[in-house]
């Protein structure tokens, strides 16, 4: 892997962190479906496709609750 593609990840597990981290100020039972909401109204399909890639890979560096969208969150087709 290059380091504009490991700088590229962790960018975007940063990014998806950040949006937990901003749901866990929610009430419990909103945080999971807000992260997916976010992610699926705002990030692209390349970027929710990497996400994917990343949580196949093991979810390193992923916060759980992030983990736990997953299971809501569009995957793209295959390009």
């Amino acid at each position: 892997m290059s380091h504009d593609e490991k700088s590229g990840e962790e960018r975007l597990v940063y990014m998806a962190n950040q949006i937990a981290m901003f749901f866990a100020s929610q009430p419990e039972n909103e945080q999971v479906d807000g992260i997916a909401d976010h992610i699926n109204k705002f990030w692209e399909p390349r970027m929710r496709r990497h996400l994917f890639e990343i949580i196949e890979r093991g979810g390193d560096g992923l916060s759980p609750m992030v983990l736990e969208a997953a299971a809501s969150i569009r995957r793209p087709q295959a390009a």
